[in-house]
């Protein structure tokens, strides 16, 4: 068990470190994205990397494999839209997406054997999860299913232009981020929200200083779009950091009950 969580943290640490890249926009890391893309979408994809990073760093810390199946459900959902759409592109005579595909489906088979692998852990941390955070849940578990379907059906809803294949992608990522917060609100134990709030500080971190500036800079049409992105930004992080730093049963350094 030492050696998987060596390698979870360490696996959390590459992908910290590819979050990096797209933030500050490394063309080294750039360069596995399937398109070119926008200053905005690529710090969206360095602030989902960021989330992904944040989960599975806490969990190789800790050890908390019982918390894993949210994670690999979340990654399962995504990895196998986001093939069905490359293979869908290569039929249409994109060849190149053929590549993407096929590791998306690679990423989809690894990630429902560890899903299942892992529903056989117990978790250490068998506290209630707090109503508020249920309760959030709950809508953030809508909220995505809504804009991640959006997202797929190409309608304009971030608040900068987006690449129409990027939009696909990213409402894949938005259904399987509901799925992660679904399976903590189908188990509602402390450990199976820590992971999800931890995530969505990360997000968080990422995005809302970049979305606040881009207030004097937005297109008229994208204002909505952009102070109630905001607004879900401001509510999630706040949220986290009221659990994970001053709740005083769920805050870092409490002793499990």
């Amino acid at each position: 068990m030492k050696l998987l969580r060596g390698f979870t943290f360490f696996g959390g640490l590459v992908i910290l470190l590819l979050a990096f890249g797209f933030i500050f926009r490394i063309p080294l890391a750039l360069a596995i994205w399937p398109w070119e893309d926008g200053r905005y979408s690529y710090l969206f994809i360095g602030s989902i990397l960021a989330a992904i990073s944040a989960a599975a760093l806490w969990i190789g810390w800790t050890g908390e494999f019982g918390a894993l199946p949210a994670g690999a459900l979340n990654v399962f959902v995504i990895a196998l839209t986001t093939s069905i759409y490359f293979f869908q592109l290569a039929s249409q005579g994109r060849e190149s997406m053929i590549v993407f595909g096929l590791l998306s489906l690679l990423s989809a088979v690894i990630s429902l054997i560890a899903f299942f692998w892992s529903l056989r852990i117990p978790l250490m941390d068998e506290r209630p999860m707090p109503k508020l955070v249920r309760v959030s849940f709950g809508l953030f578990i809508a909220s995505l299913f809504f804009a991640g379907g959006a997202l797929i059906l190409k309608a304009p809803i971030f608040p900068w232009v987006l690449n129409p294949d990027s939009s696909v992608v990213f409402g894949c990522i938005f259904l399987g981020d509901a799925f992660y917060f679904l399976y903590g609100l189908f188990r509602p134990r402390w450990h199976n929200a820590k992971g999800q709030l931890l995530s969505f500080l990360a997000y968080d971190l990422v995005l809302i200083v970049p979305f606040i500036g881009l207030i004097n800079d937005v297109s008229p049409e994208h204002m909505l779009s952009l102070v109630v992105y905001i607004a879900v930004l401001a509510y999630s992080g706040g949220l986290a950091v009221y659990y994970l730093l001053i709740n005083p049963q769920t805050r870092f350094g409490v002793h499990r009950k």
